[in-house]
């Protein structure tokens, strides 16, 4: 098979395992399995301060984009090109550009309101120059159509793959909590020490692992609250896991919570899930999907309101009380990981995308 050439412009820290995200695991999995579907992948890692680089990092994606011959096939992180529709939008005159979104940039918690407009706008231009637009839940992708006027046509869904994983033995089917997101005001890990107060007469003990880095500020913020809250012998920040370390963490785990403010979709779920590891997450976004049904039609994991720790604490105190609450969601998360879709089923999606991008119109000569 002859395979076509897509050239994929992504973060510069897509590599680094320091800074673990659903959106770099993403990219990373699909720069590996597009050449299994006729696309060799060319990489363009662009390093910056994206959706708001400087000046060297905005002269590098231009001069990434204009270094690419006409007509070529061009993936684009959204964090990278929705930004800049200066450099991005002209080149669609001579690209086949897609646009893969990850999260809105103005939904990122925390912009100032202004920020968060002026990014909004920014993004718009982008997606609607492009020749089409990637979103990783079927909840994303209606919320770039409304939002941004997209035509329903142009956008696309090619929702997270999850790799299978062995059965978690928990420890002790209980008490072992697992939080697994990089610890930023999006996540909501403040909310979740402020559940965990709640139930401190009950016997759990908590892992919160991801990335410190994003916003170190708001990493001392939770710590504080910990402190405060007289629960740093129970619930620890472990800063960025990978690999075989990762894996043991979910392999001890007996419930995973994601407290998100905002989720496109939420890649620890199903990798919660994938090991048969029933979830406590927040109602919004792309997470209820994420949770999805097991073949029985049963939820494996409980959903609350967001920004609610009293809610969260409710549903904690429930799942420590009830064995046959806890049974049924075990239940219910061994037969959802049965119906979880691989990243081939990504990747074949995007192969799909790819080969139908329009041409750019032909300049006279």
């Amino acid at each position: 098979m002859s395979l076509r050439t897509a050239h994929f412009v992504m973060p510069g820290g897509v590599d680094d395992p320091a800074a673990p995200s659903g959106g770099n695991a993403y990219d990373r999995r699909i720069r590996l399995d597009l050449p299994g579907f006729g696309w060799l992948v060319t990489p363009h890692a662009v390093p910056g301060g994206w959706p708001r680089p400087d000046g060297p990092a905005r002269d590098r994606l231009a001069r990434t984009l204009r270094d690419l011959p006409d007509d070529a096939v061009v993936l684009l992180d959204g964090l990278v090109a929705c930004g800049v529709p200066e450099i991005v939008v002209p080149e669609a005159g001579r690209l086949r550009l897609a646009v893969l979104v990850h999260l809105p940039l103005g939904d990122e918690t925390g912009l100032d309101p202004a920020v968060a407009a002026a990014l909004d706008t920014r993004e718009r231009a982008v997606l609607r120059a492009a020749g089409a637009v990637i979103a990783t839940s079927d909840w994303a992708g209606r919320r770039l159509v409304s939002h941004h006027g997209l035509a329903p046509d142009r956008v696309h869904v090619a929702a997270p793959g999850a790799d299978i994983a062995p059965l978690a033995p928990g420890t002790d089917g209980v008490s072992r909590l697992l939080c697994v997101a990089a610890v930023t005001p999006r996540k909501g890990q403040h909310r979740l020490v402020e559940a965990l107060a709640e139930v401190r007469d009950l016997p759990w003990t908590c892992e919160c692992v991801g990335g410190l880095g994003q916003d170190p500020g708001y990493a001392d913020r939770v710590r504080q609250s910990t402190a405060r809250h007289s629960l740093t012998d129970r619930l620890r920040l472990t800063g960025p896991r990978t690999g075989a370390d990762l894996d043991a963490s979910y392999a001890a785990a007996d419930l995973v919570v994601l407290p998100s403010r905002a989720e496109t979709y939420g890649m620890a779920v199903t990798e919660a899930l994938a090991r048969g590891v029933p979830v406590l997450v927040t109602d919004v976004g792309g997470l209820p999907e994420a949770v999805g049904r097991a073949p029985d039609g049963r939820v494996p994991g409980i959903l609350v309101p967001p920004e609610d720790p009293t809610a969260l604490a409710a549903a904690l105190r429930r799942w420590f009380a009830d064995p046959d609450v806890r049974h049924r969601l075990k239940a219910a998360a061994r037969g959802r990981r049965t119906t979880l879709a691989g990243w081939p089923t990504t990747a074949r999606t995007l192969a799909t995308v790819l080969h139908h991008l329009p041409h750019p119109p032909r300049r006279p000569a």
